[in-house]
């Protein structure tokens, strides 16, 4: 039987590459769509790395791929998030302006959103949710103060530029204030996706919403799926075989067998492939593994 694999004797910065114009050409030279309009339907699958027995919805806990994968882009929003093009832009804060010293923020948030249990999302929804993380070195936040239903004030310990950046952190989902501890258990958030099925360290599975605020916009599979697979190896061989539609790995897999695959820029060593029934858009985010972690909300099947 022939390896599924086979080793690469001249690598590809495909970083360098994707930091280029030349993205969407080599998109289009391998049959990944870069323009088509995106369409619904389908069942993304995919294997990832990095889940544990004991994963759960509490964004305070270490979170692999597989758990960040499920949270971002697909149960849960945060307040800001790194489009595709890689800048920073508003997911369920509008707007934001920070205090001369950078220490302190406001935020406008988002109208009109609703969780997943039904709940009215707001400003208490936020303090509760940031307030995991008052002092702590992470976040550094010493208050949240209530300026309104939909507005909020952040003051920190030490002066931060970079805070509404690092708000699109996976840790910092927003959760239902009066339902905080059934939303990290259960999965309850403002995302595209409801959870279904969730065995922690093995799959999960998210079903579309049937009205959220970014359609139209976004999430355009019906359903996703992802199985966790520790072995990068394995997790190849399951895309080789089509079993998946798109797997993390690393430096190792630059080339595949199949000439459907094409491997993906990732995060220093890291890497990932997708199966080219998959429509990409045609800027794909190189800060996180599979597209910033939303590939659940920005791709679909071709």
């Amino acid at each position: 039987m022939k390896p599924a694999l086979k080793p690469t004797q001249h690598k590809l910065d495909r970083r360098a590459l994707f930091a280029s114009g030349a993205a969407a050409a080599l998109l289009a030279a391998t049959g990944v769509s870069a323009s088509a309009q995106p369409a619904s339907g389908g069942r993304f699958r995919a294997a990832l790395s990095g889940a544990r027995r004991n994963d759960t919805f509490d964004a305070r806990q270490p979170m692999g791929v597989f758990m960040q994968v499920a949270m971002v882009g697909a149960v849960f929003d945060t307040l800001t998030e790194i489009a595709a093009d890689g800048t920073l832009r508003g997911e369920l804060a509008t707007g934001w302006s920070g205090s001369s010293d950078a220490q302190s923020w406001v935020f406008e948030l988002r109208k009109g959103v609703t969780f997943h249990n039904g709940h009215a999302f707001g400003a208490r929804d936020v303090v509760a949710s940031l307030s995991l993380h008052r002092d702590t070195a992470f976040a550094s936040i010493r208050q949240i103060v209530l300026l309104g239903e939909h507005r909020v004030q952040i003051d920190l310990n030490a002066p931060n530029p970079h805070f509404p950046l690092l708000l699109s952190h996976p840790r910092f989902v927003m959760y239902p204030e009066q339902a905080m501890e059934r939303a990290q258990d259960e999965g309850i958030g403002t995302g595209l996706y409801r959870v279904s099925r969730f065995n922690p360290g093995q799959q999960f599975i998210g079903t579309r919403v049937e009205r959220h605020y970014k359609d139209g916009t976004a999430g355009w599979f019906d359903e996703i799926e992802l199985v966790s697979v520790p072995s990068a190896q394995v997790r190849a061989q399951a895309l080789s075989e089509h079993l998946v539609d798109a797997a993390d790995l690393d430096a190792s897999f630059d080339e595949l067998e199949q000439s459907g695959i094409v491997v993906l820029p990732g995060v220093k060593d890291a890497a990932y492939a997708v199966w080219r029934d998959v429509a990409l858009p045609v800027r794909l985010g190189r800060h996180g593994p599979l597209d910033n972690l939303r590939a659940a909300e920005r791709w679909w099947m071709a």
